[in-house]
């Protein structure tokens, strides 16, 4: 009895626990959405400047992440030799930079709920594009339940009421940014045996990330805040907006590597619905009935695809188990064929 009840109390902490992570990633995630739609809209902070934001993230993580790394020596820096540095975490940078810059840059055309939306397209990209780089193979059925996800987002951008062109010309962008990334993480990082958590992530990633985005600052962003000479920058706002950014990708390591991905992907989804909720409630943005019944149709892809993934990794679970099996039970049928083959030599 006694044993019975420890072993429901470990297993009743290994659920709050996943749900506590689950917790803290979807809030600070929200956080850090709402945050910077709060800073960027020229309606409510004023301060469109999705370059100049991202960069001060970047500056922000980098300079935290050196501190862990070579000052205090939290955490051992990863053995990247200069060529690896070159060919691998460059175009990852590359692709970063991208992605949330123009990520950022649609908050200023877009709600929060539409743009939530939009991210159900997530999937689809990284499917489509694991296909062109030769890291997925084409399934019919899967490609089936991607088109069953474009369909949805479709149907939501057209019962889109402040639908912006240029503004999911933006989200769109960086969703394929986004989706090249995760691939190219896979086969330029994972692949070669290198693995990088936050800390040492951000330590390589954010200096070559606000390297990248200097060149369109310089161009785009710089020459309009030179003239504003009536901006002072707020230490607080920008300060406390960035801390959240950093406290965010160490959650994200939190809750992969205490629970898994597809945790993150679900918990995603609960997040979206959220955004959704407050985006209508606090916000005030419009959401139509064409619009939560086209991004219906998304979730239930999204739901139904990670649903596919968790049979998926159940199956290849259970396959390594049986081989495992059938391992040991080969080598017992050995020794017992070497112990009476030695007994009838000594009867012999």
């Amino acid at each position: 009895m006694g044993k019975d009840s420890t072993f429901g109390d470990g297993v009743l902490k290994k659920i709050l626990l996943s749900y506590t992570y689950v917790a803290i990633w979807i809030f600070l995630s929200f956080t850090v959405i709402v945050y910077n739609k709060y800073i960027l809209d020229r309606k409510l902070y004023n301060w469109p400047f999705p370059i100049s934001l991202t960069m001060i993230h970047m500056a922000f993580c980098s300079s935290l992440a050196f501190i862990a790394v070579r000052v205090l020596k939290l955490v051992e820096p990863a053995s990247l030799s200069r060529h690896v540095y070159l060919t691998s975490v460059l175009p990852i940078g590359a692709l970063y930079s991208l992605s949330l810059w123009l990520s950022n840059s649609a908050y200023i055309y877009l709600s929060v709920s539409f743009i939530q939306m939009l991210k159900a397209l997530m999937p689809v990209a990284v499917y489509t594009i694991g296909i062109l780089l030769k890291k997925d193979a084409f399934k019919s059925n899967t490609m089936g339940n991607m088109l069953a996800i474009s369909l949805g987002v479709a149907v939501a951008a057209y019962g889109e009421a402040k639908y912006d062109s240029w503004g999911v010309f933006l989200q769109l962008g960086a969703v394929v940014f986004e989706a090249t990334r995760l691939v190219m993480i896979q086969i330029l990082l994972t692949s070669k045996g290198i693995n990088l958590n936050p800390i040492t992530s951000l330590y390589y990633v954010a200096p070559s990330c606000l390297a990248f985005l200097s060149i369109p600052w310089i161009i785009v962003e710089y020459p309009v805040l030179k003239q504003n000479s009536g901006f002072h920058f707020d230490f607080v706002i920008f300060g406390t907006n960035s801390l959240c950014a950093f406290a965010l990708n160490l959650a994200v390591f939190l809750l992969v590597g205490k629970t898994s991905a597809l945790t993150m992907n679900v918990a995603g989804v609960v997040k979206d619905w959220l955004l959704i909720a407050f985006s209508w409630s606090v916000i005030k943005d419009t959401v139509t009935p064409i619009n939560l019944f086209g991004y219906g149709l998304a979730f239930l892809g999204v739901a139904y695809y990670n649903h596919s993934k968790l049979q998926a990794l159940k199956a290849k679970e259970a396959q390594k188990k049986a081989q495992t099996a059938d391992e040991e039970a080969g080598k017992l049928l050995e020794e017992r064929q070497g112990e009476d083959a030695m007994e009838k030599k000594g009867d012999a």
